[in-house]
């Protein structure tokens, strides 16, 4: 048996009360998969999705959480884990798979002594970034990386909004971008979200729905319906909105007559492969970037870190160590 935090089953309306913290059992180690000892794991709104049922099926219960992680293999080479697990004998962009999922959806998670992958799943882990940096990079590092240089392409020079400020893909998009030398705007629903923005990069912040100076090359939004509305509108005729969350709901309305008329672009992006998971942790490596870490409990105290996530009370990526 081994320590792990888990979801006992599906709760819509509650989700944190299916969670539980205890004793899961080891998992076996099939051929072509790898064990890794987990040292570090970051939460993601997924985990939160998952209490609820999202992406799911009600037999897969009980399900250990945590997409994310980085820790050492049997052999003790430290690593970091790519949390999208395809179909065997899939071929190209693994973001792309039909049958793609992700840990905590068909195979067991990161919260846990020990996780296990197909050995193509993990990479090197950067000797410059711990294991707790490391742990943020596989899901919303990842996201924002894609978001910003994959699906948007944006350029050195551009100008971008980022919706929202503190949230782990947010803070990713913001350090990632100002790196690249691209300007960013970041809007904040509070002044200290604001400041946090600032500090990792932002050129300028607002609050949530303000009407901005000028209109941008892109947007990036995880939000959905509370600023789906004010992201279209702040762009320029022919710039791209990508979106990869709908925290607060996924109905917004279309506005499509401003999407044609100005001929707007409207990307989907999921994670990302894991060539850009490679060239991700070589951008850091190249710009000396550490992840922004905004609380880090043993993960005994897990059940704080999921309670500040559900509250909105993040300042960057929420990370378990063991």
């Amino acid at each position: 048996m081994m320590f792990a935090v888990y979801a006992s089953a599906a709760n819509p309306n509650d989700p944190t009360a299916g969670l539980l913290i205890g004793e899961r059992p080891e998992p076996s180690v099939p051929d072509g998969w790898v064990r890794v000892h987990v040292k570090a794991a970051s939460l993601n709104m997924h985990d939160l999705w998952t209490l609820r049922g999202v992406g799911i099926k009600a037999d897969a219960f009980p399900m250990i959480l945590g997409c994310d992680g980085a820790g050492v293999l049997d052999d003790g080479t430290e690593v970091v884990i790519h949390p999208v697990i395809n179909a065997p004998g899939w071929r190209g962009d693994e973001t792309l798979d039909p049958k793609r999922t992700l840990l905590t959806e068909r195979h067991q998670g990161t919260f846990a002594d020990s996780v296990v992958v197909p050995e193509g799943n993990v990479v090197a882990k950067p000797t410059e970034l711990s294991f707790v940096e490391s742990a943020a990079l596989g899901t919303a590092w990842l996201t924002a990386y894609r978001m910003l240089f994959v699906q948007a392409q944006v350029r050195p020079g551009q100008t971008v909004l980022v919706q929202g400020s503190s949230g782990g893909v947010a803070t990713a998009l913001i350090q990632l971008a100002s790196a690249a030398g691209v300007r960013v705007w970041s809007t904040g629903r509070t002044e200290e979200k604001r400041a946090l923005a600032t500090t990792l990069g932002a050129h300028a912040t607002f609050e949530a729905g303000t009407r901005l100076p000028e209109r941008v090359d892109a947007v990036f939004e995880t939000v959905g319906k509370a600023t789906w509305s004010h992201s279209l509108k702040s762009l320029r005729p022919g710039g791209a909105l990508v979106v990869s969350g709908t925290t607060t709901g996924a109905d917004p309305s279309a506005d499509l007559q401003r999407v044609f008329f100005l001929q707007l672009r409207v990307l989907g992006s999921t994670m990302g492969t894991r060539q850009e998971l490679i060239d991700l942790i070589s951008f850091l490596r190249l710009h000396d970037i550490r992840p922004q870490i905004g609380l880090t409990l043993p993960l005994p105290e897990a059940a704080a870190g999921f309670a500040a996530m559900q509250e909105g009370n993040t300042a960057g990526k929420i990370v378990f160590t063991r």
